[in-house]
């Protein structure tokens, strides 16, 4: 067995350029194998009790990922709907 600690075994073996915003662009974020859906930042003026709402039930999980899915279901919904 390897009498090396952690730290010196790894702490100068850092090679990796520093990755850019291009980089980030051109990357395909993926779910599994299967690339995932990208999400576009806007401002939206919600009431404050309905962002309060949304941030006492997602809790530590973020509530912006929750309004996300909420709004998902309806549309899921509404296209089930209509077919």
């Amino acid at each position: 067995m390897n009498n090396l600690s952690f730290s010196e075994t790894f702490d100068d073996r850092d090679e990796y350029t520093e990755v850019t915003q291009a980089d980030l662009d051109r990357a395909t974020f993926r779910i599994g194998l299967n690339p995932s859906p990208r999400k576009q930042s806007i401002t939206i003026a919600l009431d404050e009790s309905l962002i309060e709402y949304f941030k006492l039930k997602a809790g530590e999980n973020g509530y912006q990922a929750l309004i996300n899915e909420t709004l998902r279901q309806a549309m899921e919904q509404e296209e089930l709907a209509m077919t």
